[in-house]
């Protein structure tokens, strides 16, 4: 059986990393870890442009390492270590939660950062000593780097031959004598004087016009009125990475020996759930797709974007940041359901308000990731792909929801529990919202005083009851993923709704949970031939079948979006081949995809049809390889 649904592939474009014209592909990056001044910069421009400000995080983001930091302290700890600078402008002007001035001071600091290390990077007599201070200055000179490059190409240009001559210039100790270099210290202080002019001219103002969208874009070009478009990135710390673990996908026509290349609504949804070309900007240009958040139909609990995240695996979708016209301007991210089983899990969202998959997910395309509307045939696919989720596999639990007698006698004990009535329920148990017999589920929303009201009397603090199944795999929990472990929810209604449980009796009860939650099976397994790229390879091609059904339809639009996401996220992947000698002609194939949708774009379908017969007769060539 072919494995499909490689959904690992949930990203484009690093974070942080200037994305390139076209369409965006879908494979991870891992960037270089920032400096603290620079991530403190960069987060303060993320931070800045949500609305409304989230001012503490912006000050910790100053105070505190950022999140997954390779550095123990925090910017303004850093420069009190390290530099001469005067920090107190910054403090103050996020202590009066002035935007404008944050802006400034912010910027002004950054630029006289890097000024600071060129000066001492010009100044050394040791050429280890000049190159760690002229290294300290280029990375600070990141936090600027994609807004001159969007801004000023010929600066940019100017800026990177300033950078080269001065690592050339400055020296080298060179490793046992050998490869040892004299400075030349008029060409440094040349290549220094190029670097600090701009910075001076457009980061070291005594003022800066007011920003509607804070940006490192620099304040010559500004000022000038002329629109520059920044490539958007997420802010230091942010994980859109899949899990790893990688979560086996459970689908349920695979189980039953189809091939999804013989179901083409499905193979193409699921191209449409891994591609980020049905989302707007700036989703679609970081590579965000259905399948970041909701990786392999799992849960992606990896999930953390600065100011939009309070807990791994969580986000708020509607902020400002992904679709500005649905910014409903409250702080409320929300936890990341699984979608497995999710054809018995309605209603949607985590308060129950929507009752159908198809308008919920419409929701998601273009409510809170500013997508075009899509076609009929797109939700279809969709729906038909997301349909055949399943649950994993549980040889603990018996179809009927009872622990069969696979189950630990603690996980028995607390299902004993489970199903006893408290009068801190209303008299009520565990079991009657998490029905045993229905998926563990009632399709109910309750307010079980999770979350407080957003004002007196009101009544808003109703959420959809969750299913139990897989629940061992989707931490944290509740609707905004503030308890980490399902023994932190034990005890939470163990204190809330005063169950009087013992320490046993709560152990119990979560060996139960587990129980439920729990899985035969529940990662990925590869070897030296079965790798993650043969997995992603079959899913690709699958996605590309698709093309025997549009290619006689002449339905230029869908194939468009399908060899747009494929094509370019095939040569990508490409570069996890274990294979190396196999690796050309991966990237070979996927020319030849990217072929079938330039003819079609040029109306050549005769072309069209052509390309996509030696591309079936090259994928099937090469398949034994592609590990």
């Amino acid at each position: 059986m072919v494995r499909r649904g490689f959904f690992g592939r949930v990203l484009a474009a690093a974070i942080g990393l200037a994305v390139a014209a076209g369409p965006a592909p879908a494979t991870p990056t891992k960037e270089a870890p920032w400096l603290p001044e620079a991530a403190a910069y960069r987060l303060t421009l993320f931070l800045g442009n949500l609305a409304p400000v989230p001012w503490d995080d912006i000050r910790l983001a100053w105070e505190k390492p950022y999140r997954g930091s390779a550095f123990a302290s925090g910017a303004l700890d850093r420069l009190e270590t390290l530099s001469t600078l005067d920090t107190r402008p910054l403090v103050a002007a996020i202590g009066a939660r002035d935007r404008q001035a944050t802006f400034a001071a912010a910027t002004r600091l950054i630029a006289a950062r890097i000024t600071e290390e060129l000066d001492r990077a010009v100044a050394a007599e040791d050429p280890a000593v000049a190159q760690r201070s002229m290294n300290a200055a280029r990375e600070v000179y990141r936090a600027f780097a994609d807004g001159i490059a969007a801004a000023d190409a010929e600066a940019a240009r100017r800026l990177g031959r300033a950078w080269l001559e001065l690592g050339n210039s400055l020296g080298r100790a060179g490793v046992l004598g050998a490869g040892a270099s004299e400075p030349d210290t008029a060409a440094a202080e040349a290549a220094r004087t190029v670097i600090a002019d701009y910075l001076a001219d457009n980061y070291l103002r005594p003022a800066f016009a007011p920003r509607a969208s804070l940006s490192a874009v620099p304040e010559s070009v500004a000022v000038s009125g002329r629109a520059v478009t920044v490539p958007p990135s997420l802010p230091p710390g942010s994980d859109i990475f899949a899990q790893n673990p990688l979560p086996r996908l459970v689908l349920r026509f695979e189980e039953e020996g189809i091939d999804e290349a013989d179901l083409p609504l499905v193979a193409y949804g699921d191209m449409l759930f891994d591609s980020p070309q049905i989302f707007g900007a700036p989703a679609r240009d970081l590579g965000i797709s259905c399948a970041t958040c909701h990786n392999r139909s799992e849960a992606n609990n990896r999930l953390f974007v600065p100011g939009l995240s309070h807990a791994a695996g969580g986000m708020d979708v509607d902020s400002p940041f992904f679709n500005p016209i649905a910014n409903d301007r409250r702080d409320d991210p929300v936890d990341t359901p699984s979608l497995r089983g999710i054809r018995f899990t309605a209603p949607y969202g985590r308060d129950g308000r929507v009752a159908g998959l198809r308008e919920f997910t419409r929701n998601v395309i273009v409510g809170e990731f500013a997508g075009a509307e899509p076609t009929p045939f797109m939700l279809d696919a969709l729906m038909a792909y997301m349909l055949e989720f399943d649950f994993l596999p549980n040889a603990m639990l018996a179809a009927d929801g009872r622990l069969s007698d696979a189950a630990p006698a603690a996980a028995r004990r607390g299902e004993a529990i489970f199903n006893r009535p408290f009068a801190g329920l209303g008299g009520q148990s565990c079991a009657t919202c998490h029905q045993p017999s229905a998926n563990f589920i009632d399709r109910l929303a309750h307010d079980i005083g999770s979350a407080p009201p957003g004002y007196d009397g009101a009544r808003s603090g109703a959420f959809d009851t969750p299913t139990l199944l897989g629940a061992a795999y989707t931490a944290p929990y509740f609707h905004d993923g503030s308890l980490p472990t399902l023994a932190a929810v034990v005890d939470w209604f163990d204190a809330t709704k005063g169950l009087g449980l013992g320490a046993d009796e709560r152990a119990d009860l979560t060996a139960y949970l587990e129980a439920v939650g729990g899985a035969d099976d529940p990662y990925e397994a590869f070897d030296a031939e079965n790798t993650p790229f043969r997995l992603a390879f079959a899913e690709l091609t699958t996605f590309a079948s698709t093309l025997d059904t549009l290619l006689p339809r002449r339905d230029a639009q869908h194939i468009l979006l399908l060899t747009d996401t494929v094509a370019g996220d095939l040569a990508l992947d490409a570069s996890t081949m274990a294979n190396l000698a196999a690796r050309p002609q991966v990237y070979a194939l996927a020319d030849r995809l990217a072929a079938v949708g330039v003819a079609v774009r040029g109306g050549d379908w005769a072309d069209a049809e052509a390309e996509w017969q030696a591309f079936k007769a090259q994928a099937g060539a090469i398949e034994a390889e592609a590990f």
